[in-house]
């Protein structure tokens, strides 16, 4: 039986690290020495939306980092392409500079995505992978493998001239203060987020920041211009590490026919579908996602558990 613990949005200790002369911050808890788990968010969100996994898991005696990804969150909102190639080598560099050790990544969403790139361009910093769900477009429609150089310049300025009519300067604000945002926060969870304040607020935070645009706009250029090599079809068949998949079985965004689409293609990895819950099973379900969880590193990475985990449980 887990102890109550801390479920607050500003879990943790918060600091900055600079990567590529940007600032980006992430947060830790949990015991000094332990083994590692690093959590990524999803799209909109932040380290913060961890706040009902991240006390738990490190009440279990795990040593739980956190990071706001490139144009989210605390960190740095620059405006320049941003995909998951970039998010994944942020990823990297923050194992090697700042946990220092391979680690186990769980991720949320663009998360997931994000965690399943960093295992493929550095595995051996990586010990097995969570994405809960598993997100990207190119699983519905594959990007082609090769296009031609002019085909390739063109779609590049017909986007860039597409984002630049589009007023996000004033739409980005408008949502982030309406209760627009309650409507789209509310397609993500199966059930009601009308009285979750502090849900509101994380998500909201980042939006109203001056940058928060900007960095949509480079985020929109560059998903949508990636290499074929950064999409998930392309990066599930390179993976070299355990991989399991949590979905919520309502999910609205990206439905469980997609994992299912992913666990029949490649049947080694796991999937696990969460009853009455939607896109974001470790906020919704955080006790129901960790009953799966730890059994799975169990099986998979036993002998990196921490000591008296399975006491604990």
């Amino acid at each position: 039986m887990v102890a109550t613990v801390d479920q607050t949005a500003d879990w943790g200790v918060q600091q900055i690290w600079s990567w590529r002369g940007y600032r980006c911050h992430w947060r830790v808890t949990g015991p000094a020495g332990a083994p590692p788990l690093l959590l990524l968010h999803g799209f909109g969100a932040s380290s913060s939306h961890w706040r009902r996994t991240a006390p738990r898991l490190a009440e279990r005696g795990w040593r739980v980092y956190s990071l706001d990804l490139l144009g989210f969150g605390a960190s740095e909102q620059p405006a320049r392409p941003l995909s998951n190639g970039l998010w994944g080598y942020q990823v990297c560099a923050f194992l090697r500079q700042v946990v220092q050790q391979p680690a186990v990544l769980i991720g949320n969403s663009l998360g997931g995505l994000t965690a399943l790139t960093a295992a493929v361009l550095q595995p051996k910093w990586v010990d097995a992978v969570v994405a809960a769900p598993l997100p990207d477009p190119a699983l519905l429609n594959p990007v082609p493998r090769t296009m031609s150089r002019w085909k390739r310049r063109w779609m590049r300025r017909l986007l860039r001239i597409i984002l630049r009519l589009l007023p996000l300067e004033l739409l980005v604000p408008l949502i982030s203060r309406t209760s627009l945002l309650k409507l789209g926060l509310q397609g993500a969870y199966f059930n009601s987020v009308a009285g979750d304040r502090d849900l509101l607020k994380l998500i909201a935070r980042p939006a109203q920041r001056p940058t928060a645009a900007r960095a949509l706009r480079g985020m929109c250029f560059g998903m949508a211009l990636r290499a074929q090599a950064s999409t998930a079809p392309a990066l599930l068949v390179a993976l070299q590490r355990p991989l399991l998949l949590i979905w919520g079985r309502e999910d609205r965004f990206v439905p469980l026919s997609i994992g299912e689409s992913i666990h029949h293609q490649h049947p080694h990895i796991d999937l696990v579908a969460l009853e009455s819950c939607g896109h974001c099973p470790h906020d919704e379900v955080p006790k129901r996602f960790i009953d799966v969880l730890l059994p799975w590193l169990d099986r998979n990475l036993g002998d990196i558990r921490p000591a008296g985990d399975n006491q604990r449980r």
